[in-house]
């Protein structure tokens, strides 16, 4: 009969045992998965999943085998809103409440029971669940999709072209270089094909921007953390030194050196990046970017904010009430914003982005530690957790027992084998045993 996480035998609201109550191991303290991995067979070592290898496994809600944004599956393997004009379907597990619909009772972002909103998207008993827009988190994370390009100045070499034409080359700001609607992938659409460009070097180069493209570029995914602001519903991340592939892209394989940047820090320069995120409009939002080299914003999937070209920092700010008209905003609505960056040139790299009331509704649980019942993500429960002997501690979790690996001598024990069974030389009691 399983008794504990960490007794190999899957029980209740477990999701693994790997034979410990170790975390960041892939199976975590209460036998729930951890982001990111798969735990397969019973007491042997996690194993990492791989985001995009088409096969969904683990903590992945998806897997379409791609790293693009806006088509139902992020690059971070989970589901994304499907919206036209602001009107949604609803899908458990995107991390949205739609207005008006009553098909989901609560929605965390994720497609697994046990955790206070189950895989349908219904409460479950012994959690308490709040609504981020109503009790917004200290931080939230945006998926980013970084391109890294070799500049035009690396000549052809050990089977790759000569460097990307629009990297590394030349200067100048430069509106006007994308279309006003963003293309049926969501990626923006090149509009200087047959017209002069002083930063650009026609459609085709412009379309290996966002796009995985063998030998030209190399994609990466990493996470965008915004931090809220004081006590208000305004996040932002900010950096003056955005060089997020220092160590990654074709540095990494030594297809690319390193450029010293302003300070004389050797840097990964020549990529470009990609975010999404989706908001219920209210009419109180603001979008705040600053930023080299360029960046164009599309809200609704028009171009909001267009800040092209080769230049220094430079920032723009949208208040969508202003712009409803032009974006086709209604109030109550679900739209989605993508800002698109492209770090060009040498010697310099900065992005702060700051977005002002762009929530969603999106359920948030919290297990009812305390109440005497053992909750998923509490290892214990007596509805005292004092942590005395062989009882539960504040937070519900184990306190010293027999069994913890501990020689608690102050509590009669005179051995601790790290389990309760007996005939092992240290007893159940963790007493010693006479051969």
């Amino acid at each position: 009969m399983a008794s504990a996480c960490g007794d190999l035998i899957i029980a209740g609201d477990e999701e693994c045992e790997d034979g410990n109550t170790t975390s960041g191991d892939g199976c975590g303290g209460t036998c729930r998965l951890e982001e990111g991995f798969k735990c397969p067979t019973v007491g042997a070592p996690c194993l990492t999943t791989v985001c995009g290898d088409g096969i969904v496994e683990g903590t992945e809600q998806c897997d379409d085998g791609n790293r693009d944004m806006g088509d139902g599956c992020s690059p971070l393997c989970g589901r994304e809103p499907q919206c036209v004009d602001g009107v949604c379907t609803a899908i458990c597990g995107d991390g949205v409440m739609l207005p008006g619909d009553t098909s989901e009772a609560c929605d965390d972002g994720n497609s697994r029971s046990h955790d206070g909103c189950s895989s349908t998207c219904q409460l479950e008993e012994g959690f308490t669940c709040a609504l981020i827009e109503n009790d917004p988190p200290s931080t939230m994370s945006l998926p980013l999709v970084l391109r890294d390009f070799r500049g035009y100045d690396l000549p052809a070499s050990d089977g790759l072209p000569r460097g990307h034409v629009d990297f590394e080359n030349a200067n100048g700001s430069e509106t006007g270089i994308v279309q006003a609607l963003l293309g049926v992938d969501g990626k923006p659409r090149y509009a200087k094909a047959g017209v002069s460009s002083s930063t650009t070097h026609g459609q085709v180069a412009f379309d290996q921007w966002y796009r995985d493209t063998p030998n030209v570029n190399l994609s990466v995914v990493k996470q965008l953390p915004l931090s809220r602001i004081d006590n208000t519903a305004t996040y932002e991340y900010r950096s003056a030194s955005f060089f997020p592939l220092d160590n990654d892209g074709w540095v990494a394989f030594g297809k690319e050196p390193r450029r010293t940047d302003g300070s004389g820090v050797p840097r990964n320069f020549s990529f470009t990046s990609e975010t999404r995120t989706w908001f219920e409009y209210k009419g109180t939002e603001e979008l705040t970017f600053l930023g080299d080299d360029d960046v164009w914003v599309f809200i609704n999937r028009r171009l909001a904010l267009d800040l092209g070209g080769v230049h220094g920092p430079m920032s723009g700010r949208i208040n969508l009430a202003s712009k409803a008209v032009e974006l086709g905003l209604q109030v109550g609505r679900v739209y989605e914003v993508a800002v698109f960056q492209a770090e060009r040139h040498t010697t310099g790299s900065n992005y702060r982005l700051t977005l002002d009331n762009f929530l969603a509704r999106r359920s948030e649980c919290v297990a009812n530690c305390g109440n005497g019942v053992v909750d998923p993500g509490e290892a214990c429960d007596d509805g005292v957790n004092d942590g005395s002997y062989n009882t539960c501690a504040r937070g519900c979790v184990l306190g010293p027992r027999c069994g913890d690996s501990i020689v608690q001598t102050q509590y009669g024990e005179q051995c601790d084998d790290g389990n309760t069974r007996s005939n092992d030389g240290c007893s159940a009691f963790c007493r010693l045993e006479l051969p």
